[in-house]
């Protein structure tokens, strides 16, 4: 139970600083992402990707994180506080001019080999919009 804690707090500690290289040497290879309400993929490449599109459209930090995982430490669960700002318009999205907003999320963890292996998402789209819709 220990490690997978610990490799979710890495995981988050280097979301928050930024520090893409960390963040990406914590997944396997073959790492699942499924995105909140959209598409799973699969692999390290296509989620280094996703996670270049969503830096240049939003800075975001994460708060009040609070991870459990079972007996075992294979699967892991996370809630925490996004504190963010939308820097950039997103296909399909509202106009982007420097809204910052707060939203609850959650994600649900996998773990092979030390490392993560799967990722899911979720946060509420539809408060995001109301907020970043001013």
């Amino acid at each position: 139970m220990s490690q997978a804690i610990q490799l979710v707090t890495l995981y988050y500690q280097a979301f928050n600083e930024g520090d893409m290289e960390s963040f990406l040497n914590l997944l396997t290879d073959d790492i699942v992402h499924d995105i909140n309400q959209g598409e799973r993929q699969t692999g390290k490449k296509l989620f280094s990707a996703f996670m270049d599109k969503m830096n240049k459209h939003y800075r975001e930090q994460l708060v009040d994180i609070r991870i459990m995982a079972n007996s075992e430490g294979t699967h892991a669960a996370a809630e925490f506080t996004v504190l963010g700002e939308y820097l950039v318009t997103a296909e399909g999205l509202p106009e982007a001019k420097g809204q910052t907003y707060r939203i609850s999320a959650g994600a649900f963890f996998d773990f092979k080999d030390n490392k993560i292996s799967r990722i899911t998402n979720y946060y509420n789209l539809e408060d995001w919009n109301n907020q970043v819709s001013i």
